[in-house]
């Protein structure tokens, strides 16, 4: 207990001491409020709780006192705090500037540190056009209305042209009612529009030039401080000074692009053996890495500062190619230059520079020579693609023809040539319908034909080869694809190609092309078959399998697909009679048995004739309404027989 009473005591005499300290010191209120920075408001609140509670006049006075000393020191603080801002907003306004790289972007974020920091809703720049003797809108930062956006201010009209006018800060705290201005209806349907009451507008300065205004202004009714005009042209002097750098920056550039051409016009002379030893090193890079003849038009384009094309010989200016042929040399061509590209007797295109009249002879040569190795790459492509043929065609033999080989090696073979031999394929044999007017005119239409497949093969990773007068082509099956829908294309697409007729026969889908010997052989001699199926039946030109010839397709097929022939012709019936266990079949064989008399197919049937009737009706919506034309029935009837002899369900 007595170890517990000095430490009370003390405190109860530090409490008693300072009640009264605290009473009486009536600025400790204040300070507190500036320490946690109330608003002007809550600095009434002391000297009403001291009024309230009674106390002595000289109390509430000197709360008073306090009261207008510690609002005193709040203004002096925020003056301090806002000093700071627009410090440092300038500050940040100026590092902008050192580091100017966008005029626009520096002279948007002064106008949004000078709406910020003034507080107003709207903050615009305009400069000075002097070819048109006015001022207009670069730069708003809180506008809403297009038309105000768009102002142009006269000299002299308006706030803002008043200030351009005489180079001296203008403000209003009401721009309508104010008649120190020249109203005119654009500018004042402008300000509507946007809502503007009180304007602020300095000038921006260039040493005694004025090059346009830098504007706050709010909707509603104020007064602008002298600090803030001030303020405003801190900020007006630092976008007159980006602007002059940004034009600095222009006439230096501008500078040195004249010098820059002057130099150009010094080297011409010597530049045109540069750029001759220059695309001379191009091209013998592009034949090196193996580039094509675009790719020396790119290059050529470039050296000749123009547009260069390849054009095909059929493509390319009948007269300027035969000219530069016969002569030697490139050829002008109204505004253009024409370069043969041949090798030995054949024409293979032109070079064509676009819209260059004016060639100098070395610029000529360089066309020229361009033209040569074009010719060049053309042949080498020429010569790698038929090697690439002869290749497949050769893969394509030995599977047709090899029977002791390897099957490791055959797929690694076709590997290399992004073929797959142990995908699903389709053999399809292909020939010209037409006969070229002499030998020589058919074996060139021939060799288009294998150039074309060749081609086709490539693009669907698959493999060609000519044989037999035509063209033989392994092609992959995809997807939902159809060997009869493989044929047709390929015969729609070769057609188109070398513009003759040809017709393609397929064989049925094939596998294991690599593992069996025998497999692609058989798969051609089907095809083979389809083919002279298509032409005895009078359907050249067009593309088909065994499955599309019906009852002939049994012949045709090297699989002998019986099921498959019965299901294609009266499977439908087949399985209408499984799932309802009606009579379809045996009535239609009971209905051709009778020579296709209901009458005596009723007999047989032992039912009435209306039923026969009925069913008779059935089977032609199951079937289709030819289903009684002599071909279709020769089909149905064969398929009944072959139906009926496998005694089961062969589908």
């Amino acid at each position: 207990m007595s170890h517990h009473q000095p430490h009370a005591a003390a405190a109860a005499a530090s409490s008693s001491s300072s009640a009264p300290a605290t009473a009486a010191d009536p600025e400790a209120p204040f300070l507190e409020l500036l320490a946690r920075g109330a608003s002007a408001d809550a600095y009434e609140q002391p000297v009403l709780l001291a009024r309230a509670e009674g106390a002595r006049p000289e109390r509430i006075a000197a709360l008073e006192a306090a009261k207008r000393l510690a609002l005193g020191v709040r203004e002096e603080m925020e003056g301090r705090r806002r000093r700071e801002a627009e410090l440092s907003a300038l500050f940040e306004t100026a590092h902008d500037l050192a580091g100017l790289r966008d005029l626009d972007a520096v002279l948007q974020a002064i106008v949004q540190r000078a709406r910020s920091l003034l507080g107003t809703d709207v903050a615009y720049l305009t400069l000075n056009d002097p070819a048109r003797g006015d001022t207009y809108m670069r730069v708003t930062e809180g506008s809403v209305a297009a038309r105000f956006q768009q102002l142009r201010l006269g000299m002299g009209e308006g706030l803002g042209g008043l200030v351009a006018q005489t180079a001296r800060p203008y403000v209003t705290d009401n721009y309508s009612d104010d008649v120190r201005f020249q109203h005119t209806r654009t500018i004042d349907a402008g300000v509507y529009d946007e809502g503007l009451v009180a304007i602020l507008g300095v000038p921006l300065m260039l040493g005694p030039q004025v090059i346009g205004v830098l504007f706050a202004a709010d909707r509603r009714a104020r007064v602008f401080a002298r600090e803030e005009i001030a303020l405003l042209g801190s900020f007006a002097a630092l976008a007159a000074a980006a602007i002059d750098t940004a034009n600095l920056l222009t006439e230096t550039r501008e500078a040195l692009g004249e010098l820059e051409r002057a130099n150009e016009i010094i080297r011409d002379r010597s530049g045109v053996i540069e750029r001759a030893s220059d695309v001379h090193d191009r091209l013998a890079e592009l034949v090196l890495r193996g580039g094509g003849v675009h790719d020396v038009a790119a290059a050529v384009s470039q050296v000749l500062d123009g547009s260069v094309e390849f054009a095909d010989a059929e493509a390319a200016p009948g007269e300027a190619l035969e000219a530069s042929r016969g002569e030697g040399h490139a050829v002008r061509r109204g505004a253009d230059w024409v370069a043969a590209v041949a090798a030995g007797g054949e024409l293979l295109g032109a070079l064509v520079l676009r819209g260059h009249p004016g060639l100098d002879p070395v610029d000529q040569r360089t066309l020229e020579r361009a033209a040569m190795v074009t010719s060049l790459l053309l042949l080498a492509r020429r010569s790698a693609s038929e090697a690439e043929q002869r290749v497949r065609g050769e893969l394509l033999d030995d599977l047709l023809d090899a029977r002791d080989r390897d099957p490791r090696l055959l797929r690694e073979r076709a590997a290399r040539l992004y073929a797959d031999l142990d995908a699903t394929h389709v053999v399809l044999a292909a020939r010209l319908e037409t006969v070229g007017a002499d030998a020589e005119q058919e074996a060139a239409a021939r060799r288009r034909l294998w150039s074309a497949a060749n081609h086709l093969a490539a693009t669907r990773h698959g493999l060609a080869a000519a044989r037999d007068g035509g063209t033989v082509l392994l092609l992959p099956l995809r997807g939902d694809g159809t060997a009869s829908g493989i044929a047709a294309h390929v015969a729609k697409r070769l057609s188109a190609a070398i513009h003759e007729t040809v017709t393609v026969g397929a064989s049925a889908p094939v596998d294991d092309l690599a593992g069996r010997a025998d497999t692609a052989a058989a798969a051609y001699a089907e095809a083979q078959r389809c083919l002279d199926a298509l032409r005895l039946l009078g359907r050249a030109g067009e593309g088909a399998a065994a499955e599309d010839f019906g009852f002939l397709g049994l012949l045709l097929a090297g699989s002998r697909d019986i099921a498959g022939f019965v299901d294609r012709t009266i499977g439908d019936v087949v399985t209408y009679d499984e799932r309802r266990g009606t009579d379809l079949v045996r009535t239609l064989d009971a209905y051709f048995a009778s020579g296709t008399s209901p009458a005596r197919t009723k007999d047989a049937l032992h039912v009435h004739v209306n039923t026969v009737a009925q069913r008779l009706e059935r089977i032609g919506r199951l079937l289709g309404a030819d289903w009684q034309s002599p071909a279709r029935s020769l089909e149905i009837q064969l398929a009944l027989r072959l139906h009926r002899l496998a005694g089961a369900d062969i589908r």
